[in-house]
């Protein structure tokens, strides 16, 4: 565990070792399909400069937001296989795979409803999403739902949603009924604002987090993922044993 924080060559400025973490979750690097990276070139970069971070696996989850992207199963795996072509070619020492971050809306419905496979990062895990804005109508009816059909839903950054401030026990209902919890590690920064750093901060202590994710759409990410402030609190994380990225 002590690894986590050496002056390796894959350290960041703070002394964190990416490496440690074996495996980042949650990215946007399939490119042109959602927010993320629009193009190969651009993929290559981001990948280029995470496998200088120490990372040895991505699984990169575009967004399924119907609204928006509307993206499929089949158009993400087409993307994929183009992308591990690439980094092939590359030869960069890194594995690249693909799952997907759902936004909870009435398409998700449709999905469960028809009993359509959902992507996953391992198993039976869903990264999902809802609304950065407002609280998100019959949520926990599609949370319920996912789990019979036998999905762990894993919430993306919840300290995103900074219009739970004033309404912490919703964080205490999501793990009661079993989700599970990914923080953006440039929430712990200035990069989200002052409320995403103290709600991150909050379910910390709380034991609330499983995974760590980083996020990442572009290079201005990546400039920042380099330069990652190593606080107490993210040191507490990572001794905590909870966080579950190296069996991804």
């Amino acid at each position: 565990m002590f690894g986590l924080f050496s002056k390796s060559k894959h350290s960041s400025q703070s002394g964190f070792d990416y490496q440690s973490l074996g495996t980042d979750m949650h990215s946007h690097l399939l490119p042109g399909i959602d927010d993320g990276s629009p193009s190969l070139e651009v993929s290559l970069e981001l990948i280029r400069g995470m496998a200088a971070l120490g990372y040895k696996k991505l699984i990169t989850t575009p967004h399924i937001m119907w609204d928006m992207y509307k993206n499929t199963p089949a158009i993400i795996n087409e993307k994929l296989g183009e992308l591990q072509t690439a980094v092939s070619q590359e030869g960069l020492d890194i594995t690249i795979a693909a799952a997907a971050e759902y936004f909870l809306d009435e398409y998700v419905e449709q999905l469960l409803r028809n009993k359509e496979p959902l992507l996953t990062l391992d198993g039976k895990l869903v990264l999902v999403e809802f609304s950065l804005a407002f609280p998100a109508h019959g949520l926990k009816d599609i949370l319920f739902e996912m789990q019979m059909q036998g999905y762990v839903p894993v919430i993306a950054h919840p300290e995103r949603y900074v219009y739970l401030e004033n309404t912490k026990d919703f964080y205490d209902e999501l793990k009661d009924i079993g989700c599970l919890f990914q923080l953006n590690l440039l929430s712990l920064g200035n990069h989200y604002g002052k409320s995403v750093n103290q709600l991150a901060h909050y379910l910390i202590k709380k034991d609330y987090y499983n995974f760590i994710g980083t996020d990442l759409h572009h290079t201005r990410h990546l400039t920042a993922l380099r330069q990652m402030h190593m606080d107490n609190a993210l040191k507490n994380l990572l001794h905590s044993g909870l966080i579950r990225n190296a069996a991804l």
